[in-house]
């Protein structure tokens, strides 16, 4: 079996046992959110996996499902620096980045930092801020650093953007960039949570004290377990699993039947009008390393990219009108393509 294969190709023993004690502390994080968070465990760890990986993460969903809350208690429980960004029309990109300040006494003009200089930020409504405003929160995303003036300031480390949008209220709300979707590692999916978990929710938040977190990691910690988790292994198999679901998003790149199945593939093929973008690629395997972590695992198998293949590739497949008019959602794609792509 491949997994005995990857078994035995893991690191070094001594990075084996560091990597378990990593995934123990991410479970621990995971916990203590737990206490207020209830019902969203993907949401949750898809928010820590982006926090070790670098991974920036568009959430979408009704209000009221914890967006917020869930990126708030995950600063708390890292003692990380936190930012809520309220997207509007009318915002500027200097109440994003900050401004250059002049003073007459000297003469001479100083940054005022904004808030988007924080470890956590999230931007709530991201669609309803124009296009300066994203121009701003791009290169942020992009190059960690914000340009004041004629200088450009690097941003403090982890850094990550939270991005929330409202799937039903698009009156007064622009279409997000292409390469800014591309910027995000995961777009999240946050539903409603079931009749269970809405039970603890009101057991636990109805009164007015809600239950409090403490902290438990460090920031810097976090960027320990990025630097380790890298060392977690990805056989040429699973690398080529992963070319071969990117390339099957697009028309002219030519897989064997050994590959994927002919019918199928153009079947989804022609579902398709834009497909993934090499940074999907990447992402992939950054987001497979943190899964493999999670289950303390020294190495990434199929099951790991299966599982965060929606995620990843949500927001980058870009369906054509036939597929729209048959009813067809990215999901549905995606489900289709690892349905299709024969697994090593």
């Amino acid at each position: 079996m491949l997994e005995n294969t990857l078994s035995a190709l893991a690191p070094s023993p001594e990075t084996c046992t560091q990597l378990t004690e990593d995934s123990k502390t991410l479970s621990l994080i995971l916990d203590e959110m737990g206490k207020v968070i209830v019902g969203q465990e993907a949401m949750n760890r898809a928010l820590l996996s982006g926090l070790v990986t670098g991974g920036h993460i568009l959430l979408e969903g009704l209000p009221g499902l914890a967006k917020t809350l869930a990126v708030r208690t995950l600063a708390t429980v890292l003692d990380a620096k936190f930012q809520r960004i309220q997207f509007t029309p009318d915002l500027l990109p200097s109440d994003l980045i900050g401004t250059m300040v002049y003073h007459e006494r000297t003469g001479e003009f100083t940054p005022k930092k904004g808030p988007i200089f924080s470890n956590l930020v999230l931007a709530d409504e991201i669609n309803r801020a124009p296009a300066k405003v994203q121009s701003a929160l791009l290169e942020a995303m992009a190059e960690k650093q914000v340009t004041l003036g004629d200088h450009s300031f690097k941003l403090a480390e982890p850094f990550l953007v939270l991005a929330t949008q409202n799937p039903i209220e698009q009156e007064g709300t622009y279409h997000l960039p292409e390469a800014q979707l591309d910027r995000f590692m995961f777009k999240l999916k946050v539903g409603y949570p079931n009749r269970s978990e809405e039970r603890i929710i009101l057991d636990r938040m109805a009164n007015q004290r809600a239950p409090e977190t403490q902290k438990v990691f460090s920031t810097s910690g976090i960027l320990e377990i990025r630097e380790r988790a890298e060392k977690i292994y990805v056989d040429e198999r699973i690398k080529n699993y992963v070319l071969r679901l990117i390339l099957a998003t697009r028309k002219g790149e030519f897989l064997s039947t050994e590959e994927a199945d002919p019918k199928s593939l153009d079947n989804i093929r022609s579902l398709i009008q834009i497909g993934a973008s090499p940074r999907a690629s990447l992402f992939l395997i950054r987001a497979a390393r943190v899964s493999a972590l999670f289950e303390q695992r020294t190495f990434v198998t199929p099951d790991d990219i299966k599982s965060i293949a929606h995620d990843i590739l949500r927001h980058r497949l870009i369906l054509n009108f036939d597929a729209e008019a048959r009813g067809f959602s990215t999901d549905d794609v995606i489900y289709q393509l690892l349905e299709t792509i024969n697994v090593p």
